[in-house]
């Protein structure tokens, strides 16, 4: 079975919209993982994409990370695995440093081997039998060779289509454009930490209403997690979101050397 993991992202829809196209071999299905945290733009764009690919995409989600992440705040779990997100707090030099991300795996990757479990039919708790297999689709480009990883499970093999093709996030968008394909929002939680100052900008800009919601959460897990110490924030300057110099360099009077566009990875 080949299953593609869709972020909904500028490099996984690129992936999709070439099995659609059949410049690839289409996978059996896609698998999205909804952290219930996305950006209004990006359950559009998945909307959208339901339509346009010819197999099927399935949504999955342990929960809503917001409210368990303000829920681990409030000390309503009191044991077990909690929710963290990579806030930063204040580290012994005095500088920001990021909690235990333990987001990425709960609310993505662990939903998605459930789901691919099912789809080998096989049930929660049993093993996978011999001669069952996935080959995951992973939407990594060029630029990110880094990430790659192998599959932690004897029963998945990851494959990466974009590096195969020697295609680069930027050559996604060229490939989009050229078909005429609408171009995807930032696949990531709106109040992910990995943020940079451009995405923060945009975001305050063009969608004041994740904006408003992000600042309203920053302030509500200032008292930090269970296990944490010390006040946390969604800024490594460990100011209010509300409070961060988000200008330009122009309009700070400085020449920008290096462009606005974020080239990195959000890593959730």
């Amino acid at each position: 079975m080949r299953v593609l993991s869709l972020g909904a992202g500028v490099q996984s829809t690129t992936l999709a919209l070439m099995a659609a196209a059949g410049e690839i071999e289409p996978p059996d299905c896609a698998i999205f993982a909804d952290t219930g945290a996305e950006p209004a733009a990006i359950y559009a764009h998945l909307d959208w994409l339901e339509t346009v690919l010819p197999y099927p995409v399935h949504r999955v989600q342990r929960g809503n990370l917001r409210d368990d992440v303000l829920s681990n705040v409030r000390g309503a779990i009191k044991s077990g695995r909690s929710p963290n997100i990579p806030a930063f707090t204040m580290g012994k030099d005095g500088r920001g440093v990021p909690l235990m991300r333990q987001c990425t795996r709960d609310y993505k990757i662990e939903p998605i081997i459930r789901k691919q479990r099912e789809l080998l039919g096989v049930q929660p708790g049993e093993r996978v039998p011999k001669g069952a297999s996935v080959e995951v689709w992973i939407g990594i480009s060029t630029d990110e060779a880094h990430r790659m990883k192998p599959s932690r499970h004897s029963w998945a093999t990851n494959r990466w289509p974009l590096i195969e093709a020697g295609m680069s996030r930027n050559a996604c968008l060229a490939w989009m454009a050229k078909h005429a394909y609408p171009r995807p929002a930032k696949s990531a939680c709106t109040f992910c930490p990995y943020h940079s100052d451009a995405t923060w900008r945009e975001m305050r800009d063009t969608d004041p209403v994740s904006w408003d919601a992000t600042v309203a959460f920053d302030a509500a897990i200032r008292s930090g997690f269970r296990g944490s110490q010390g006040e946390v924030f969604l800024h490594q300057s460990l100011r209010p979101l509300s409070e961060v110099d988000l200008s330009t360099w122009a309009e700070r009077g400085q020449g920008d050397l290096f462009g606005e566009e974020c080239e990195g990875v959000c890593g959730v």
